[in-house]
């Protein structure tokens, strides 16, 4: 999903969504409870995050990397903050 965009372009909620759903069970998390034990981060900001109605703040955004074992830049385009670079 992330990784087959167009150069510049960004990611829906829906396609956000299914990102953190598919790499959560590719990690084994079961879910956002678990993810938040993970980070800290509320599950109601988690999810809100994910369907792209709140754009994460810098505190979030490293431990959110490390739970989910992505760079910021993944994560940043996972959540629609910015659009992918071409490579």
């Amino acid at each position: 999903m992330v990784g087959g965009l167009k150069k510049g372009s960004r990611v829906s909620a829906d396609e956000s969504a299914a990102w953190l759903r598919t790499r959560m069970e590719e990690l084994g998390i079961s879910g956002l409870e678990e993810l938040h034990q993970k980070t800290g981060i509320d599950r109601g900001s988690l999810s809100r995050y994910f369907r792209q109605e709140r754009t994460p703040g810098v505190d979030v955004i490293a431990p959110l990397c490390e739970a989910l074992e992505v760079s910021p830049e993944t994560l940043l385009v996972a959540l629609g903050a910015i659009g992918r670079r071409g490579r």
